[in-house]
């Protein structure tokens, strides 16, 4: 029994720490920079996360041609 909460406890450790590091983008403030979008646009992105598809921004958590900041 000690042994399955143990190994629970490293489990949830683990990704805890796993998770903390996936919103480091490399970015100083973790913003995406919207100089050069349309007020709709960047209305857009705020409410619903689609950014532009002229946009060059690193999608690292949306899968490819989505458009979607969480890939809903």
């Amino acid at each position: 029994m000690w042994v399955i909460i143990g190994v629970l406890f490293l489990l949830v450790l683990f990704l805890t720490f796993k998770t903390a590091s996936i919103g480091n983008t490399g970015s100083t403030d973790g913003k995406i920079d919207t100089t050069g979008w349309t007020q709709n646009e960047i209305m857009n992105y705020e409410m619903h996360g689609t950014i532009p598809a002229r946009a060059n921004v690193n999608r690292l958590s949306a899968p490819a041609g989505t458009g979607m900041v969480g890939g809903c």
